[in-house]
């Protein structure tokens, strides 16, 4: 039934392994470190890999990983107890050996695998012939309840005066009678004192109430606009046609030109580090058990006890509630805590470390290397060697309604023009009322700050055709239009589009399908939290389901943009980068051409943490 079993070190020594075909599963296994054991994933402890289902047990003691693998239509139910079974029979029979570091030793452990294997199996086997029997009412919390206690009592301790009617078999029928007449006369009373202050109250408001103004014949005025009002400032208002003019503003960003050159400058989060697990020591530390003596102090000191579960439960609960009240989503946080409970367990602490600390420095570590590349980014070089191969590079920018596409479109262009590469804008957002005269905007701000009498060429152009056409016949024309006319980058920009709208989705596949960008960037904002999970799980879902190859291109790469709106709550990076794997590529900060960073984990992760 077991395809594969496999004891290796997280050094990548492999202790012992059986094999149950000839199959070869070092892809899978590869699959499972690099996307799970690297990528800190280790919450779940199944993993999904082309047909086989991988399920794996750490040892944090001895640093080991216990891998079992078999067909994705089977269910085994006994996997979960065959892990835990053979991890405990393996560290009992070479404990010492494992302390020693012998990992390079032959282990025979063939015959101890088997026997654990037949008995797990048999336990199964036995576990179906048992029936479930249903739960009896007894048996329920429904059973436990009593009338007295879903009575509901309200003001027992607020008025103490009143007398409350007790049901009881020796109570006559006299006092029955007198405990009612006594609650009424209370109602009556507290009716009279609530009437009193409602009359006195209409008083005090009638005397402060100001007199009614006079009618004043109202009478309507022109609107004046901030430029000065009139009809002399129409002309001023109208972007519809291009203009020979430079206008102010764009004489005002000329001094943005020459800030952008070279890579992209790193985000800066301004975060006052404060570690809270230090006063939860403290305060730990405050009241020592008094037993023990000297000898207890003695063993406070030396790292002899392995982390717990049970241990470690209350740090990584208040850990989760405050990676949530810093926009990380609900579900991404108990797995983040999920997966540093599986590294840490049964690992010895240290002489003087507490588990408040370990635990915060291993979630710490976990979320810089969420955030950091899994691979090289580098536009700049990429575009160069597209420019070598005599083709544009292309980015297509795709997301919801309203994160900013367009707006970071434009600033990324600004970029490429700082470094001496020429952009074509392509116009694919053939829906939304004011999407091309918004990049037409753009274009002519860019064109004045980098005009083509400074680089002998003109470096961003704009390929409109205008709304209601079909995007991804205008991103090819516009390809091949960059193509034949030798501009180094096309930037293609969508139409924003929810994930639930099916035939929005399936014309996005059908762009990114037909053209094939080199980079699919999702531009999200900053400002949410669940909403990223569901966002991007949706849009990669879609790029998959609905498109035509063999091999879907899918996201990759982020944009986050309204950054400077979020101060230190800047966990959906953690969100965004945890469900895809992929890089956030550009950072959106401000409202000016140069408000582009790189993400700085770094940073993100120090502002996350305080």
């Amino acid at each position: 039934m077991l395809d594969l079993f496999s004891i290796f070190s997280k050094g990548g020594i492999v202790l012992w392994c059986f094999q149950g075909t000839s199959e070869i599963f070092s892809p899978s296994v590869n699959a499972l470190i690099r996307s799970v054991i690297l990528q800190e994933r280790s919450g779940n402890n199944t993993f999904n890999h082309n047909s086989l289902t991988l399920q794996y047990k750490l040892d944090n003691e001895f640093e080991l990983v216990f891998v079992v693998a078999y067909q994705r239509i089977l269910q085994l139910s006994y996997v979960d107890k065959f892990l835990n079974d053979v991890h405990l029979e393996f560290r009992d029979k070479y404990k010492n050996d494992l302390q020693t570091g012998k990992h390079n030793m032959d282990f025979e452990f063939k015959m101890c695998f088997d026997r654990v294997l037949k008995e797990c199996e048999n336990w199964a086997k036995s576990q179906a012939k048992i029936p479930k029997q249903m739960r009896t009412f007894e048996d329920s919390q429904k059973s436990k309840k009593t009338v007295a206690s879903m009575i509901e009592r309200k003001g027992e301790e607020k008025n103490k005066k009143s007398v409350k009617i007790v049901e009881s078999k020796n109570l006559t029928n006299g006092k029955i009678e007198e405990s009612y007449e006594q609650e009424d006369d209370v109602i009556a009373t507290n009716r009279a004192k609530l009437a009193q202050k409602l009359a006195s109250k209409n008083k005090k408001e009638a005397k402060k109430s100001p007199k009614s103004p006079k009618n004043v014949d109202r009478v309507k005025k022109p609107r004046v606009w901030e430029l000065g009002g009139g009809s002399r400032d129409l002309p001023s208002l109208d972007f519809s046609t291009d203009k020979d003019e430079v206008p102010n503003e764009i004489m005002a960003d000329t001094q943005l030109v020459g800030q952008m050159a070279g890579a992209i400058k790193d985000l800066e989060v301004e975060s006052d580090y404060s570690s809270s697990d230090e006063e939860t020591e403290k305060s730990a530390q405050s009241s020592p058990k008094k037993s023990g003596g000297m000898f207890s102090l003695f063993k406070g000191l030396v790292g002899s006890k392995a982390l717990s579960e049970e241990s470690m439960r209350p740090v990584l609960d208040k850990l989760r509630d405050h990676l949530i009240a810093k926009n990380v989503a609900a579900d991404i946080a108990n797995k983040l805590c999920d997966s540093v409970a599986t590294k840490l367990e049964g690992k010895v602490l240290g002489t003087f470390d507490s588990v408040a600390k370990t635990v915060r420095s291993t979630l710490t570590e976990s979320l810089v290397q969420i955030l950091s590349p899994k691979r090289r980014v580098d536009i700049l070089r990429d575009c160069m060697h597209a420019k070598q191969e005599g083709r544009p590079y292309v980015m297509a920018f795709c997301g919801v309604n309203g994160v900013g596409k367009s707006t970071n479109l434009a600033k990324v262009c600004f970029w490429l023009l700082e470094n001496d590469l020429s952009v074509l804008i392509a116009a694919c957002d053939t829906f939304r009322a004011g999407a091309v005269e918004q990049l037409r905007t753009h274009v002519r701000r860019l064109d004045a700050l980098h005009p083509q009498q400074t680089h002998q060429r003109r470096m961003v152009h704009l390929y409109e055709k205008g709304y209601g056409k079909d995007a991804a016949g205008i991103a090819m024309e516009a390809i091949r239009y960059a193509a034949d006319s030798k501009i180094d980058v096309v930037l293609v920009d969508t139409a924003g589009r929810m994930q639930d709208n099916e035939p929005l989705m399936r014309a996005l596949a059908k762009l990114i399908t037909v053209n094939e960008p080199d980079l699919v960037l999702f531009v999200g904002e900053a400002l949410v939290g669940n909403e990223a999970v569901d966002q991007l799980v949706k849009f990669n879902q879609a790029l998959a389901d609905h498109s035509s190859s063999t091999d879907p291109h899918v996201i990759d790469g982020i944009v986050l943009t309204k950054f400077d709106t979020i101060d230190d709550k800047v966990g959906a990076a953690i969100s965004m980068t945890y469900i895809t794997g992929q890089p956030i590529v550009f950072v959106g900060t401000g409202q000016t051409y140069t408000d582009l960073k790189a993400l700085n984990p770094d940073a993100v992760v120090r502002a996350l943490m305080k």
